[in-house]
């Protein structure tokens, strides 16, 4: 049995948070959400999670300024990018924060397991210090 996780979903379609926090839920993990790199932000100024899943349209600002916003507020945070966009491409500034390609998932996923799979790999990973 793998270890359970305090989870911020970002996202601004209501119904991709739902199934994530439903599905994640069931697997016995703690579920926020927020629907606005704002509200997420805000969430993470008072709040600490040890994985977040962010959307990369998001209205205002996008995932990942929310990312580097959120890695200022908490070093050890780590993240799964969840995108609809199969142009995304990891910005040369997360790579250099240790951001890699296997934490970018693409919408829709085929099999929820894959995000699971995903989400223990990189929350089980030895972190570089």
């Amino acid at each position: 049995m793998s270890k359970l996780y305090k989870v911020l979903i970002i996202d601004d379609e209501e119904m991709i948070r739902i199934n994530l926090q439903a599905f994640l839920e069931d697997e016995g993990h703690t579920i926020f959400t927020a629907d606005s790199g704002e509200d997420a932000i805000q969430f993470l100024e008072k709040n600490t999670v040890d994985l977040a899943i962010v959307d990369m349209r998001l209205p205002n600002m996008d995932g990942n300024a929310v990312i580097l916003e959120a890695m200022k507020l908490n070093p050890e945070l780590k993240y799964i990018i969840h995108t609809g966009s199969s142009e995304y491409t990891l910005p040369e500034e997360l790579i250099a924060k240790g951001l890699h390609a296997n934490q970018v998932l693409l919408k829709p996923l085929p099999d929820m397991k894959v995000l699971l799979d995903a989400m223990y790999k990189i929350m089980e990973a030895k972190t570089p210090t």
